[in-house]
């Protein structure tokens, strides 16, 4: 379809969600299905808001219960279309994204991708939108942030190293104030009261510039290791982040870690990096809501 031909789809459907916008208040509260907008068959409606953008799909699916039962299906010709259209070539490919098995998931995980604009000016994220890359830069410490941050609920996220470590490598949660770089080479992450990281170098817990202890806390607790399949690609690190109970934890591959931050503030959190070797890379996939067990 032509861009003047999706441009046309987008204006019938959103003159179809506003024809039908009180009686989508309707259907918010009774769970109804209202009008033509309620009738149209399924597989028509789908190809048609394959065309639409995230913003017009999120008013889509309060028009009725039909066409939000059609935007429930995260599988459908809609998400991956958007997918498609959203996320590189090389992401979709790779097994960067393997965790995720649905295409609006591998949507959610790219717009809560590390930001390229919210970040040191020595790192860039690369095209595949989801990895960081450092450049050799001398006596600087550098970071980033994800570009969505959470004040309620609980998520999940996998952060994992591809190249060296260095002296300090350090992930974890920052708040909007925290600085995303600094001079020397030191753990950036928990250098101050507005971010809490773990550094995988020394595995010491960092917050307001102090250790908080080992973690894992366990005798002669296992570094972070690069899995020996593909030379210099570090194991993946699950972080999981519970807003409602105000911790913060760690899982590496099936098993659970601990608890490594307690008492977090009520405040907006973005999950975080920090590094100091030059042309390492760090990749983040955000995962959603953790399962638990």
């Amino acid at each position: 379809m032509s861009g003047a031909a999706a441009g046309g789809a987008s204006s019938c459907i959103r003159a179809a969600a506003a024809s039908c916008s009180s009686a989508g208040s309707s259907y918010v509260a009774a769970g109804g299905e209202v009008g033509i907008a309620g009738r149209l068959p399924s597989r028509v409606l789908e190809h048609v808001l394959s065309y639409l953008d995230l913003y017009d799909l999120m008013r889509c699916s309060l028009v009725c219960w039909h066409w939000n039962n059609c935007l429930a299906d995260e599988n459908s010709e809609v998400w991956r279309s958007l997918c498609a259209r959203s996320l590189s070539e090389e992401a979709l490919r790779s097994d960067i994204l393997c965790n995720l098995t649905t295409y609006k998931g591998k949507l959610k995980s790219y717009l809560h991708a590390l930001s390229s604009h919210d970040c040191s000016r020595n790192v860039y994220v690369k095209k595949n939108g989801f990895t960081l890359h450092r450049n050799p830069i001398a006596q600087s410490t550098d970071g980033a942030r994800g570009k969505i941050g959470f004040s309620e609920g609980r998520h999940a996220w996998e952060i994992w190293w591809e190249g060296p470590l260095g002296t300090v490598a350090v992930i974890g949660i920052a708040t909007k104030r925290a600085a995303m770089q600094c001079q020397g080479y030191v753990a950036l992450l928990g250098s101050d009261d507005q971010s809490w990281g773990w550094n995988l170098v020394d595995n010491n817990l960092l917050h307001n510039g102090e250790v908080n202890g080992n973690f894992p806390q366990c005798n002669n607790a296992p570094k972070y290791q690069c899995n020996g399949v593909r030379p210099q690609i570090g194991e993946r690190i699950r972080v999981i982040l519970d807003m409602d109970n105000k911790t913060l934890a760690f899982e590496r591959g099936f098993e659970f870690l601990g608890v490594a931050f307690r008492g977090l503030p009520k405040a907006c959190l973005f999950p975080a990096v920090s590094a100091v070797y030059g042309n390492t890379e760090v990749t983040m996939v955000y995962l959603g809501k953790p399962l638990d067990g």
